[in-house]
């Protein structure tokens, strides 16, 4: 069988890649936490734009690799590392819109499942509906974690959305109504993929509007200044 490295979509060498890989949906992000956090980092992968480095955080090897938007995107990258790259533990670390009332802007909020409109599950064929979760000892490490930095956070579920502009605008009501937290594009997909290759991810959203308030910040912020989820992250991939 042909080796599979590079792939389609990551053109980095095998061993690239660190256990933990950190992942936001924007490049730029991904950038900035490399730039600002990483010691002796270097870019693996910069196919289509989609930045991906690794390098040293407090003596521990760690990646960080953009996933692009949605869950096809995410659903890509996060198999291609999963299954043939060798990572173990993905960290998704991105935006969400609040559509809780105890839920503030710049919030942390963990994603202990994410429901989801996508089909994206349907591939594995299971008869009935599968539930998406999180890895319960990333989630364990981040919640404990937060907790030791005095952040503002929250867990529970999350909707990943297949949709950004919804035609239907009952449908987020039904969500709050059954307890959702948040709402991202990304979360189902990545722990679908990791149960399939029996790896382990967890969903780590800052905040970045409120669906109820209106409140939201630039894209500038969410860039660049959501750095209290980005050293959370970086603090469970080293204690993992």
């Amino acid at each position: 069988m042909a080796d599979p490295i590079p792939t389609p979509h990551i053109s980095a060498k095998r061993g690239d890649f660190a256990e933990t890989v950190l992942m936001p949906g924007d490049p730029l992000r991904s950038q900035f936490i490399a730039e600002n956090f990483l010691e002796n980092r270097r870019l693996v992968n910069n196919v289509r734009g989609v930045l991906g480095y690794t390098g040293v955080y407090k003596g521990v090897p760690v990646s960080v690799m953009a996933s692009g938007m949605g869950m096809p995107s995410i659903g890509i990258y996060s198999y291609e590392l999963f299954n043939f790259y060798g990572v173990e533990n993905i960290l998704r670390v991105g935006s969400a819109g609040a559509i809780s009332e105890k839920i503030k802007l710049r919030d942390i909020v963990l994603g202990q499942a994410a429901c989801t409109n996508s089909a994206f599950a349907d591939q594995y064929g299971c008869p009935g509906r599968y539930a998406p979760i999180a890895d319960f000892g990333l989630l364990r490490s981040a919640a404990e974690i937060a907790g030791e930095m005095g952040l503002s956070y929250h867990v529970g579920n999350l909707l990943s959305s297949d949709t950004f502009y919804s035609d239907n605008a009952s449908a987020t009501a039904n969500w709050i109504k059954m307890g959702v937290m948040a709402i991202e594009m990304e979360a189902a997909a990545l722990y679908c993929n990791a149960a399939r290759a029996g790896k382990k991810a967890l969903a780590i959203c800052t905040i970045s509007d409120h669906v109820l308030t209106g409140e939201a910040t630039d894209a500038m912020e969410r860039q660049t200044t959501f750095t209290q989820m980005m050293e959370l992250a970086l603090e469970v991939a080293v204690r993992s």
